[in-house]
């Protein structure tokens, strides 16, 4: 006959229920870990050198570093700002021609990656380029130093080229803030007499004020991650300055602890990303949702509306664009377009790989701690997408790190027990640029399946067990059917963003691997943007489709909005 449980005999997995540990909760703690490893070695690897070059760094490059890299955050911050909340206020509130075009054609130049801009302006701007020689037979000057152009390969240059595609996150946030507004604040507003430019300042901006910070947030990390765009102008940030001391001086820990220092701007802005938004909260003063009123502007104010949201689409996507066309068709060769095709191909097969792996670890972690409810679970969720918010050049070396250790310690165990080595199984395989695809994009598909699964109702679940159907067949019968669009929408995400991932995959690819993103900037390093122009348009076009479909998304997510309006 089976014991009952009592006091004295508790139930033989007691300790399952008070702590809450299954199989589930001690998946999502393993997943947290491994997310979390190539971040801890990097710290760790800093705090203990082997070959302690800190001091030189210091003394030498570090300030440079620091102040160089605080530039060019402030400057696309400043930059990005201005245009992103500019523009969303405009497409969002005041009709003037165009207006519907703009709504989701601002977006595009989000598929642009910065590199490929640098790359095409450079060719189009520099002293031998058709801009300037252009001016000089124009005017018939012969040297540069009969006239005055400003240098694109510098601070500026940078700065401008990362504000032209990195809008859009401020952009899209902004647009979703001003089209959750109450139409009733904008009622009071004007029967104070406040027009649209009084309205926006003192209303709308403050009330997207939480969205906003969360837009320039996501700027300023794209920014700390760029190493394309610095590379090729020459401009020496933390990202630059980690590959510096890594490859040239051969130096890894040197490059462990500036990309430690690098990690403290992160925390920096995560805490000044917390900072702004605690305690605001802003609720809709009416529960029914109407379409948003309509500043109509003419003549001048219309002309003005339409430049200001037709040039950043210009200059940011379809100037750039054409060009690339152009080079494309003028120096298109069918060998190399052989070996664009052999790249595009690993680049697709590792965005995919990575995407899968990526969508189905998110969906067990959502899952789990959906059915746990458990503050121990959410937190190991958050640790485990933080490496969305570290730049790419910095979770390599913690990756290569890791991976690193594991290796030496196979072949050590296999060398004493077996007299084999086993050699590098991880390191410099893709395996390795698998791991940090995953580590550095899991946030996407994590919070993309966590959207998707908060919108099934808790009932649901308890139906479907009630009738006798487990937590996995739950999951797998009820659930994934549900959330199927957001489960392809997530594997979207991350295939667009590993398709454009730079630093990370030059420090981790295999030996004689090439992906569309290296292709690009080895050949446009070497000055031929030109055979590297169909390869570049590829990278484009591939993220061309998400961007659009996310802006329309955007645009149908008020009640009350029409197509007409």
């Amino acid at each position: 006959m089976s014991q009952q449980p009592t006091a004295t005999h508790p139930p033989r997995y007691w300790w399952r229920a008070k702590y809450g540990v299954d199989w589930w909760a001690c998946g999502i703690l393993l997943i947290a870990l491994v997310a979390a490893s190539p971040i801890l070695a990097v710290i760790y690897l800093a705090l203990t050198p082997t070959d302690n070059i800190w001091p030189h760094l210091v003394s030498t490059v570090l300030g440079g570093y620091v102040a160089t890299t605080l530039g060019l955050m402030v400057g696309v911050g400043l930059g990005t700002l201005i245009i992103g909340v500019g523009t969303a206020w405009l497409v969002t509130m005041c009709r003037f021609p165009g207006r519907r075009l703009f709504e989701w054609g601002m977006v595009l130049p989000l598929a642009m990656p910065s590199y490929i801009i640098a790359y095409v302006y450079t060719d189009l701007l520099e002293f031998s380029g058709p801009l300037q020689g252009a001016m000089r037979d124009i005017f018939g000057w012969s040297s540069k130093r009969d006239y005055w152009f400003p240098e694109v390969r510098s601070l500026g240059g940078a700065i401008a080229m990362m504000t032209l595609v990195l809008y859009p996150y401020v952009y899209l946030l902004s647009r979703a803030a001003f089209l959750e507004q109450s139409v009733g604040v904008f009622e009071a507003s004007r029967t104070l007499g406040r027009g649209p430019w009084l309205s926006f300042i003192s209303v709308a901006l403050p009330l997207a004020r939480p969205a906003i910070i969360i837009g320039l947030y996501l700027v300023l990390m794209e920014t700390l991650n760029d190493y394309g765009t610095v590379d090729f102008f020459a401009v020496n940030t933390f990202s630059l300055g980690i590959f510096d001391v890594w490859m040239n001086m051969n130096n890894i820990s040197g490059a462990a602890q500036l990309a430690t220092v690098m990690l403290i701007f992160v925390g920096g802005l995560i805490l000044a990303e917390r900072h702004a938004r605690r305690k605001r909260r802003f609720h809709n003063t009416s529960s029914k949702m109407q379409a948003l009123p309509g500043f109509p502007l003419v003549g001048g104010r219309a002309l003005l509306a339409t430049m200001a949201c037709l040039l950043p689409i210009l200059l940011g996507f379809i100037l750039p664009t054409i060009i690339l066309v152009d080079y494309s068709h003028t120096f298109y060769d069918p060998a190399l377009s052989r070996e664009i095709l052999n790249n595009a191909w690993n680049s697709v097969r590792l965005s995919v790989l990575a995407g899968a792996i990526a969508v189905a670890i998110c969906i067990f972690m959502a899952y789990g701690e959906r059915i746990r409810n458990s503050p121990l679970l959410a937190g190991a969720n958050r640790i485990a997408a933080m490496g969305y918010a570290v730049p790419g050049a910095v979770l390599a070396v913690g990756v290569l790190v890791v991976l690193g250790g594991l290796d030496n310690s196979i072949d050590s165990a296999m060398r004493r027990h077996f007299g084999l080595s086993t050699g590098l199984i991880f390191s410099g395989t893709i395996a390795a640029v698998t791991f940090g695809y995953l580590v550095r994009f899991l946030a996407l598909a994590l919070g993309t399946v966590e959207a998707s699964l908060s919108k099934i109702t808790p009932n649901m679940d308890g139906a479907s067990r009630s009738l006798g159907r487990g937590a996995f067949n739950t999951m797998r019968l009820v659930h994934l059917p549900l959330i199927r669009s957001g489960v392809l929408t997530a594997v979207l995400l991350v295939f667009v963003d590993c398709m454009k991932e730079l630093p990370m995959t030059i420090i981790l690819r295999p030996f004689n691997f090439q992906t569309l993103a290296t292709f690009v900037h080895q050949y446009a390093s070497d000055e031929q943007l030109g055979e590297a122009a169909l390869a570049a348009l590829s990278i484009v076009g591939v993220g061309v489709l998400p961007v659009i479909l996310l802006s329309l998304t955007i645009a149908k997510s008020r009640p009350g909005q029409t197509s007409a309006q």
